[in-house]
């Protein structure tokens, strides 16, 4: 893979600050091979290990979910709706019997913790853990405890997540005997275009609507990715690989993702989706990637953009950001145990 150094960033085409703009800049990047990693080795196995899903009952989560089974893995699908039906068909197209699905809205701070506490109980050990789930509503929706909605799905949830699996024992750095497990985040190209976190408005609630939707989804994106960037740097100081973080775009996807889009965009953007647009099974290349890869086990926070490494945005990489986005996170965390 390139030097960390010399990768190249920003957003390609014109960015994401709308819907239209995100669209144009979807299909540039769905057809640019610049700089493209060959694919992996279809042998490449991960016989036992226990790989955790959110967001893995439709969508890229499932396709997520049939590969890692398919590879060997033992998979937990969590999520808020299709039990058991969405986990019964991943075995059938796996062909693998070992796989659960537990239940968890991601979006309610009491719900993360109940299954957090279910994982811890029962003893469970994830050696890979994709952090896949994601949504973009029509309009700003508050969550269980009053946040915005993709703040508390993209952002939050994850970070208590990661909190607890690591104060839990669930996820257990490297030692002699286990190699290290990792943690991957689906993020977007979207942070790219994203306004700085305003740190003195952290958290607050704001109203939007659909002309400013993919403004806000940016940012919570861009939120995860500066998470991701100082989860990585606290988990492995000086390099010592004790958990591997890598984060990814998955590009453009035929997904349900834009289930809430107007009535009258749909028409539109149904088509472009199913004939410009990645099919879930094909976004799900640089996941695997990730999370199969032996060399990917033996470093640490790497970004993809669908199977092109390159750097995420500077603000998501500036450590003061860093920082300040984890002490701020950890008052919420404290306040919603």
């Amino acid at each position: 893979m390139n030097n960390k150094n010399n990768l190249e960033s920003g957003a390609n085409a014109v960015g994401h600050k709308g819907i239209v703009s995100a669209v144009v800049t979807a299909i540039y990047d769905r057809f640019s091979n610049k700089g493209v990693i060959g694919p992996l080795d279809p042998n490449a196995r991960i016989d036992g290990k226990t790989c955790l899903i959110t967001g893995a009952n439709s969508g890229l989560g499932k396709a997520i979910a049939v590969q890692l089974a398919q590879r060997g893995g033992r998979i937990i699908m969590a999520c808020r709706s299709g039990i058991p039906e969405a986990g019964e068909e991943v075995k059938k197209l796996s062909g693998n019997p070992n796989v659960e699905m537990l239940k968890v809205d991601l979006a309610d701070t009491t719900s993360v913790h109940k299954l957090c506490d279910s994982l811890r109980d029962r003893k469970i050990k994830i050696d890979i853990a994709v952090m896949n789930a994601g949504l973009m509503p029509l309009q700003a929706r508050r969550s269980p405890q009053g946040f915005e909605l993709m703040f508390a799905v993209h952002f939050l949830a994850n970070r208590i997540l990661l909190e607890r699996w690591l104060s839990d024992g669930v996820i257990q750095p490297a030692d002699e005997d286990h190699p290290a497990p990792r943690v991957i985040f689906v993020a977007s190209e979207a942070h790219q275009s994203s306004d700085p976190i305003d740190f003195s408005r952290f958290a607050a609630f704001e109203n939007y609507g659909m002309r400013d939707g993919m403004k806000h989804y940016g940012k919570t994106k861009l939120h995860l990715c500066t998470f991701a960037t100082e989860l990585s740097r606290r988990l492995n100081p000086e390099n010592d690989i004790r958990i591997a973080v890598h984060a990814l775009c998955p590009g453009p996807i035929a997904s349900n993702i834009a289930r809430e889009s107007p009535a009258y965009i749909k028409p539109i953007l149904g088509p472009i989706m199913k004939l410009l647009f990645r099919s879930p099974e094909q976004a799900a290349e640089p996941v695997i990637y990730l999370a199969c890869a032996p060399e990917m086990g033996k470093r640490t926070g790497a970004y993809l953009h669908m199977m092109r490494e390159k750097a995420m945005s500077p603000l998501a990489r500036d450590p003061s950001n860093g920082t300040q986005l984890w002490q701020h996170s950890q008052q919420l965390i404290d306040a919603y145990r």
